[in-house]
């Protein structure tokens, strides 16, 4: 008779309890691709608006190409395909300002289904935005800054430093502000208007506009 090996005295591993050691299962991040036609205020506001809200529940890459309005979009539409639909939304930040070509940008942005967070006459109509509620048309940049800088003295759109803080507790406000100036993608025909606000919803969940 084949004799019985005797017992270690250890205890064979439950099965469940490897299961409970497993990682939990989560759902990648929905990816977001912004890219900025400017190299200074616009990207770094949206990594401090980023950084504010602690947002978990969007992967936001945003990437610069500070040229005119058309290259802006061939620049979101090349790094998207080279994604190979990676990105689930593409989205361009861009200003009216004096720039040509602006109604070819729109268009292309349209046939390549890019969003355009657009701002007319500019960005700094939007900084503007979340210390008042401006209607009054605004001519260019010089008078939006002229504007802007009794809420942010010394400002200026090529300082390589963004102070965020200042805009921090205005932000939802300036959504609300902003969503009622044009109707979604007429901010180029709306002077004051930014589309900004649009861009703001979709990388800023629900719950944290507050």
């Amino acid at each position: 008779m084949a004799r019985q090996p005797k017992p270690d005295g250890r205890r064979a591993p439950r099965r469940e309890s490897s299961l409970r050691r497993r990682p939990p299962h989560r759902e990648p991040l929905p990816p977001v691709l912004v890219v900025c036609g400017a190299r200074n205020t616009e990207p770094a506001y949206l990594r401090g608006l980023l950084k504010n809200v602690d947002n978990r529940a969007v992967d936001v890459k945003i990437k610069i190409c500070d040229k005119d309005p058309v290259s802006v979009v061939r620049h979101a539409k090349d790094e998207r395909d080279r994604a190979r639909g990676h990105y689930k939304w593409t989205w361009c930040v861009l200003d009216v300002d004096e720039f040509a070509h602006l109604e070819e940008a729109l268009r292309l942005a349209e046939s390549e289904r890019i969003d355009v967070a657009l701002s007319n006459p500019c960005f700094e109509l939007w900084l503007l935005l979340h210390f008042r509620d401006h209607r009054a048309a605004v001519t260019d940049f010089r008078q939006a800054r002229e504007r802007l800088l009794p809420h942010h003295p010394g400002y200026s759109k090529i300082a390589r430093e963004f102070d965020f803080e200042r805009y921090r507790a205005g932000w939802p406000t300036a959504v609300e502000r902003a969503e009622k100036l044009a109707l979604p993608g007429e901010e180029h025909k709306v002077n004051p208007s930014s589309g900004m606000w649009r861009l703001v919803r979709q990388i800023v969940p629900e719950h944290l506009q507050t």
